[in-house]
């Protein structure tokens, strides 16, 4: 499960200062901090994962190792390319049966991820070394934060946000209690890290949200998750 969140009309009781909603900008068109639910979104596949396509109806339409190109696309037959990258595979799967349904009286088929190409996430704000990391396997904040070389003097430890991108291009946030989780076990509820998240360790004082977010995550981010992320709040 992930750790209690919150939205613009709460901010108060979470970050010291905030007294109102954030204005939207047009660079950076957030009207308020989205809250984010434990209920874990399913993975989302990337350009460089893995893919096996069993047609059950067909089995000599069946693909097995089936690599997402860097396009975000893969190929099959009669219905040629297909987006896969930024969906989950039941999506994939949907698409692909969709497209089959033309070709096929019984278009049945499962799409499942078989490998997966790397891992990044991106770990900046009051951290010794804010720095891209490839996951190592199933890690959360905390341990992303040590890899990029723990807190600095001015972080504050109570307000970590996680900024991730689900299924439809939304960007969701949350924050979370790292301090009070090394401190007691049970508090420790937040859940592994994916793809292209966004770990961002405040400084000890922030006064209005959307800056914060457009100053300190947004400008700081390297190319490839500035582009992940402008997409999903463009709704795209």
């Amino acid at each position: 499960m992930w750790p209690k969140v919150f939205s613009g009309l709460a901010c108060s009781a979470l970050l010291i200062g905030c007294a109102s909603n954030p204005v939207a900008s047009p660079d950076f068109p957030v009207s308020e901090w989205q809250s984010y639910s434990g209920l874990d979104a399913p993975y989302i596949l990337w350009t460089g994962d893995t893919l096996d396509v069993d047609v059950a109806t067909a089995p000599e339409l069946s693909r097995q190792a089936v690599i997402i190109a860097p396009d975000g696309r893969i190929s099959m037959p009669l219905i040629g390319s297909v987006q896969a990258a930024g969906r989950s595979a039941d999506e994939v799967q949907d698409s692909l049966m969709a497209a089959l349904s033309s070709q096929l009286r019984d278009p049945r088929l499962t799409v499942s991820a078989t490998a997966f190409g790397s891992q990044r996430v991106f770990v900046g704000g009051q951290v010794s070394t804010p720095s891209i990391i490839d996951l190592p396997g199933q890690i959360g904040p905390l341990q992303a934060i040590i890899m990029a070389g723990g807190f600095t003097p001015e972080a504050n430890a109570k307000q970590v946000l996680l900024m991730r991108r689900i299924p439809g291009g939304e960007v969701k946030t949350a924050i979370f209690n790292i301090k009070d989780g090394l401190l007691d076990p049970a508090a420790a509820t937040w859940g592994p890290l994916q793809r292209f998240d966004i770990v961002y360790v405040s400084p000890k004082w922030i006064a209005e949200q959307n800056l914060f977010i457009q100053q300190y995550i947004r400008n700081a981010l390297p190319v490839d998750f500035s582009l992940v992320f402008d997409l999903a709040s463009a709704g795209l």
